[in-house]
């Protein structure tokens, strides 16, 4: 495994570092309030958010390929793991920080195995449809678990549902003042992304909300604050777990892992297409791996590939990890010299500021997009959504590639299959495949849109048999158009076999055109290119319809 370092950095030349850097300083300023939000998702104690842009920032700028990717703390790997951890230790307490650490190691050595045998491709099961809900659904979840912090209400419990019953059970709690610093802080935010999206509303929120919290006492007046926060570096250490508690992480690392190579995979790609830059997806895959290590060993939790965070560091003008570095310098700073004043900060304004973030994550957008395109996927995306909602993170995320699988499958086991038939004007047309029509007297012409396999072969066959046994006239040549058709099974062979000879023992001659490499290949395997001959297996289609005969070369040349 041949390592490729500084990817990110490189070329360096002086203006571009320099426009870097300040692109460094404004993505600190947009989302070192976020990263502390995000422990509020995560259960985590408050400056492990700022832990997570330290040196997992530092070790994906080495090793990721991306010079656009951010690498932090996530919305939705930190629901993934929040939800199944606090049943196994209390939110916050030493026990819960060393398994998420441990979760964060156990994530490393996925994506390091990923890495080495190039599994990348795995990001391709989870279909941009289902990530759209999937999202959505964490929007909504996040958001409501949210709700009790911005109204001074505990809810203690970490399902959706039982969370909306924990607010209303116990609604006599709500503060009226922690209500209107919260409504005041959330529609600050959502101003300032509207009218000025490059101003660090969220930071000023922040300072001035730590300002008044300090002078006016907010603590004594019942609006809770964060209390004292840990100043200096983190302390580097291996976490530690039982073997029993391992095996109980790794379905939650696997989800975890899914997300991050999927979410990763195509935030690079955008912004790698955007510039017409190249990508190593391998590179990228393995400084994920070292920065989730980096998270383990620093008291952090699981990190992944932001769209969010990259898109803000994107609209601050960086274009390459320089302003990430800066980042993770500012982030060292205020660890070692500005964490004090953090103790007045109001939990109700983090609060807040997470459940912006939920709002943007429910991608309505995106959603009238696929229901204008595909009414089928936005059920998808929709249940999807919900599953999330009324099940749970990380059950919602097993079941979203569960349904892109079945997705892919549908469309695999009953493909578009087409025909040439005669048009209005007589010239052969791509039409539906329909028993009861040829393309010519004597000849059908046939396209199957899928690779051929033990799920659909059974549909090939019964509607071959279909076009020949009710077409007008008796069908001597029966042309299979193979351009689709890459791969053939042990299974779909055998099945062709005994097609191509019961129907030549009926005076159907079947032919394969535009037969590729990799199909002949399987063809030779199974047996199914002895039976066709080599006469019966054409590279062009046009050939093959030729040798049917000599009179219908006009209507091949008009093709």
């Amino acid at each position: 495994m041949r390592l490729k370092l500084f990817s990110g950095l490189r070329p360096l030349d002086l203006r571009g570092s320099g426009r870097d850097a300040l692109a460094g300083v404004v993505l600190a300023s947009m989302n070192v309030p976020q990263v502390l939000g995000y422990t509020s998702i995560a259960a985590m104690p408050v400056v492990t958010g700022l832990y997570t842009v330290l040196l997992p920032l530092i070790a994906f700028a080495i090793f990721g390929s991306s010079r656009h990717l951010v690498v932090a703390a996530d919305s939705a790997t930190a629901a993934i793991f929040s939800g199944a951890l606090t049943p196994m230790a209390p939110a916050g307490s030493e026990k819960y920080v060393a398994l998420v650490a441990m979760l964060a190691l156990l994530t490393a050595g996925l994506l390091l195995v990923a890495r080495i045998f190039k599994l990348g491709f795995l990001a391709s099961f989870l279909a941009r449809t289902v990530l759209t809900g999937f999202l959505t659904g964490v929007g909504f979840q996040v958001g409501i678990a949210m709700l009790g912090g911005m109204l001074g209400i505990d809810t203690p419990s970490h399902r959706t549902l039982q969370q909306v019953g924990d607010l209303f059970e116990n609604g006599w709690q709500f503060d009226l003042q922690t209500f209107g610093l919260s409504l005041l802080v959330v529609s600050a935010i959502l101003l300032g992304h509207r009218f000025a999206p490059r101003f660090p509303v969220a930071l000023v929120a922040v300072l001035g909300a730590i300002a008044v919290s300090a002078k006016l006492h907010f603590e004594a007046r019942g609006i809770a604050v964060i209390g004292e926060v840990p100043g200096g570096l983190p302390s580097i250490k291996w976490p530690e777990a039982s073997l029993q508690e391992i095996i109980a992480l790794l379905p939650t690392a696997a989800s975890c892992f899914v997300m991050i190579i999927a979410q990763s995979a195509a935030t690079s790609k955008v912004y790698a297409i955007r510039y017409r830059e190249t990508l190593d997806e391998d590179a990228d895959v393995l400084g994920l791996s070292v920065a989730n290590a980096a998270a383990a060993i620093s008291g952090a939790f699981v990190v992944n590939g932001s769209p969010t965070q990259t898109a803000m560091a994107d609209s601050s003008g960086a274009r390459s990890q320089v302003a990430q570095l800066v980042f993770a310098g500012l982030v060292l700073a205020v660890l070692l010299f500005f964490t004090g004043p953090l103790q007045y900060l109001p939990r109700c304004v983090l609060a807040s500021i997470v459940f912006t973030i939920a709002v943007g994550m429910v991608d309505v957008k995106g959603l009238r997009s696929i229901l204008r395109e595909s009414k089928g996927e936005f059920y998808l995306a929709v249940f999807t959504a919900a599953a999330v909602v009324f099940i749970g993170v990380e059950d919602g995320i097993l079941m979203a590639i569960v349904l892109s699988l079945i997705r892919h499958v549908k469309h695999s086991y009953k493909p578009h299959t087409q025909m040439l038939a005669p048009d209005q004007t007589g010239r052969w047309a791509p039409t539906p495949a329909v028993p009861g029509s040829q393309t010519a007297p004597g000849l059908i012409v046939y396209r199957f849109g899928a690779d051929l396999f033990y799920a659909n072969e059974e549909r090939f066959v019964n509607e071959v048999r279909a076009l020949v046994e009710r077409a007008p006239s008796k069908v001597q040549w029966f042309i299979v158009d193979a351009e689709a058709i890459t791969d053939l099974d042990y299974s779909a062979g055998q099945s062709i076999r005994s097609l191509l000879e019961d129907l030549r023992h009926q005076g159907t001659q079947v032919w394969f055109a535009r037969v590729s490499s990799y199909l002949r290949s399987d063809m030779d395997r199974h047996g199914v290119a002895a039976i066709l001959g080599e006469a019966g297996i054409f590279e062009r289609l046009h050939e093959a319809i030729a040798a049917t005969g000599e009179g219908r070369k006009e209507s091949v040349e008009e093709m």
